[in-house]
């Protein structure tokens, strides 16, 4: 924060040069900040008189405010060798201590100035600044009010107080303590009416506390001129942005566009050219904003903030070697650069680059103490590699007559980024209420997954299931293994093999049908919300039949947040060997339906927030040539984050989708999630 220090000084007299030093000039000189005059001024008068204690205090006055303030500091230490007991030169010494920025050395001095002389403004109001420079802002208050005690509503203090209150509001705002931090920027405004510095950090205290409408109404209210009026859409752009309305920030920022053409300011231009270009990019116009953002990068060739645009473009698109080039550009420019070292922490991470995004990130801290985005990007990271548990219960029921009620409990625990272990119990039992047959199982697993390359993950998980049933007990063994990769900037691969059991009913159960999967999941996404996601299952059974599966989904994203999209999905099946009178195996069947999905993601959710997930299908199954069935899916979800460590949600499904045993089937199935880390943060460390 930018603080004025003011210091009144009392100019000495002698009588006896008073008429053959005529020195006003030079006192003109200091009061009009003409400071390169004034050092001239007065070292031509110490030429002549040497000794002049009043020259000589004005001339490191005059060549301290002139930014020579090591100089300044070395002319009042040595004259307080001379004059030990001048309480004005020490006045000087101190304010000479702050110009050189030696704000500990100031704070200790002007403590004792203080305490000799509890009355002096000078003393009290360098004080107040002093702390102020070392962010104790209550006490600075408490100083700056005690100078206006002794002169009250003496400008230079007032002056000092909106700027200390400033501060403490900017402080408080990032200890989130935005309640505190509003009252004193309303203290600011009943002191300096419509001041434009306190209206603008009112506004961004608002917004920052989410508090919309407040900060609108501050933002219309501020529009008084055309400059301010661009500044104010500018903002009420960020908000739409930050309210889910990116085709109202667009609209806003097209106007604020028009009008900037016929102003003359600089920073005012590239911060509306600057919005514009995030308003095309946050409504997924690429092509737009890629034209638009070039432009200004061959514009501005020596600017750090095209590239900053170009970069947030291409972590849109997806594009995170290119975002991760732009960002060291600015960085080689500037390494203190707040978007320069948050934003390449953001790119690492969604890049897959964990151990670097800490490490950026925690650079970054070091230039910006507390700063809030990077705290939380932090924290998220930190929430990615925690130790959790989850446990789900659940029961299920069919017109079939079977019912089952299931209990599992999962743990992951990481030992580094790119380790995770992990561990599975599961518990089902399983009953036909006409036939009475029931039939329990108990499934044991352990694995872990593992980061190999920032786009490519090996997962692994062995096991054992116990199965109870009233003819037939064993133990089969399980297996999960599958790699994940991402082969181009939106798509993902998924490649496994999967040794499971037929675990529907009683009855399947007993038949200890072991199922070997080998499967292919295949996403492609692209910039203009389409995606096609496809997925091949080739399955042998242990009672010599196999299976082949494919389902074929194509979607529209329309909405951000909440997540919805829309589309249409395709299933096919065909199994080798016909057996209905012990599971459902057509020759051949084939599913289509239209669908819906809403969803608020839970890791999106802030504490104390409700998460959500709606999902709805319709459509028809063709079973061998039999006529066309009409079918139904629908999946629901509700929770709610209670910390940053707890989450629970219920769900329920129903679907008459042909299944495992035959057509003309529906099944029902609802339950409890709940999730939560057994520690605060990673338990591993040297990330």
């Amino acid at each position: 924060m930018k603080m004025f220090i003011y210091t009144t000084i009392s100019i000495l007299f002698f009588s006896s040069l008073s008429y053959s030093q005529n020195m006003q000039k030079g006192f003109d000189h200091l009061e009009t900040g003409k400071y390169q005059e004034a050092t001239s001024f007065f070292k031509e008068i110490l030429k002549k008189y040497p000794d002049n204690k009043t020259a000589k205090l004005c001339y490191g006055r005059a060549i301290g405010l002139e930014g020579n303030a090591i100089k300044a500091v070395a002319i009042f230490t040595e004259m307080m060798e001379t004059y030990p007991e001048d309480y004005e030169i020490q006045l000087n010494y101190s304010e000479a201590l702050l110009w050189n920025k030696q704000y500990d050395a100031a704070e200790n001095y002007y403590k004792q100035l203080v305490a000799t002389d509890s009355k002096s403004f000078p003393a009290l109001l360098g004080y107040a600044n002093t702390l102020s420079n070392v962010k104790k802002y209550p006490e600075a208050l408490r100083y700056v009010d005690a100078a206006l005690e002794v002169i009250p509503k003496n400008p230079n203090a007032m002056l000092s107080k909106k700027y200390i209150q400033l501060g403490y509001a900017n402080q408080l705002t990032k200890q989130q303590q935005y309640s505190e931090a509003i009252v004193l920027l309303k203290n600011n405004l009943q002191l300096f009416k419509n001041d434009k510095e306190t209206l603008q950090n009112l506004a961004n205290t608002y917004m920052i506390a989410k508090d919309y409408d407040s900060a609108k109404k501050l933002y219309y209210d501020m529009a008084i001129s055309k400059k301010d009026s661009i500044t104010s859409i500018n903002a009420l752009v960020l908000i739409a942005h930050f309210e889910n309305k990116n085709k109202s920030a667009l609209k806003k920022s097209e106007t604020a566009i028009q009008m900037v053409r016929t102003v003359h300011d600089t920073k005012l231009i590239q911060q509306t050219k600057s919005r514009y270009a995030q308003a095309l990019v946050w409504n997924k116009k690429y092509k737009e904003a890629e034209s638009y953002i070039n432009t200004l990068v061959e514009n501005y060739p020596n600017e750090n903030w095209p590239l900053s645009l170009r970069a947030t473009l291409n972590i849109y698109k997806g594009d995170f070697k290119n975002t991760i080039a732009d960002y060291d550009k600015i960085l080689e420019n500037d390494a203190n650069s707040f978007n320069g070292n948050l934003g390449k922490a953001n790119a690492l991470k969604a890049a897959g680059k964990y151990a670097e995004a800490y490490t950026v990130a925690e650079q970054t801290l070091v230039y910006y103490e507390n700063q809030k985005d990077v705290m939380q990007f932090i924290k998220t990271l930190d929430n990615a590699f925690t130790p959790y548990a989850e446990s789900i219960t659940a029961y299920s029921y069919d017109n079939g007559h079977n019912n089952a009620i299931y209990a599992q409990l999962n743990l992951v625990y990481p030992i580094s980024v790119k380790t995770k272990l992990r561990g599975h119990y599961g518990f089902r039992k399983t009953k036909n209420d006409i036939t009475k047959n029931s039939a329990s199982t108990n499934t044991f697993l352990v694995g872990a997954s593992h980061q190999i390359r920032p786009n490519i993950h090996v997962n692994g998980m062995l096991g054992i299931m116990t199965t109870h049933t009233q003819t037939n007990n064993y133990n089969q063994f399980l297996a999960d293994v599958s790699l994940n990769a991402k082969l181009f900037k939106l798509d993902a691969l998924d490649v496994g093999y999967k040794r499971e059991m037929e675990t529907f009913n009683a009855d399947l159960l007993e038949q200890e049908i072991v199922k070997d999967n080998f499967y292919v999941n295949y996403n492609m996404g692209t910039n203009f919300n389409l995606g096609w996601f496809n997925q091949y299952y080739y399955t042998t059974q242990s009672d010599g039949n196999q299976r082949n599966l494919l389902f074929s989904s194509l979607y529209y994203n329309i909405y951000n947040k909440p997540f919805i999209k829309a589309g249409v999905n395709f299933q096919a099946i065909a199994f080798k060997d016909q057996v209905p009178e012990t599971y459902f195996s057509p020759e051949k069947f084939r599913a289509y339906e239209v669908f819906f999905d809403i969803l608020k993601d839970e890791f999106q959710t802030n504490n104390k927030g409700i998460y959500y997930h709606l999902n709805g299908a319709l459509g028809y199954q063709f079973i061998e040539n039999d006529p066309k069935q009409s079918t139904y899916r629908v999946q629901a979800k509700l929770g709610y984050r209670f910390n940053e460590r707890l989450i629970a949600n219920v769900f329920a499904m129903q679907s008459n989708i042909a299944s495992t045993t035959a057509a003309g089937f529906k099944y029902t199935e609802f339950g409890i999630r709940i999730k939560w880390s057994l520690t605060k943060r990673p338990v591993f460390s040297g990330k």
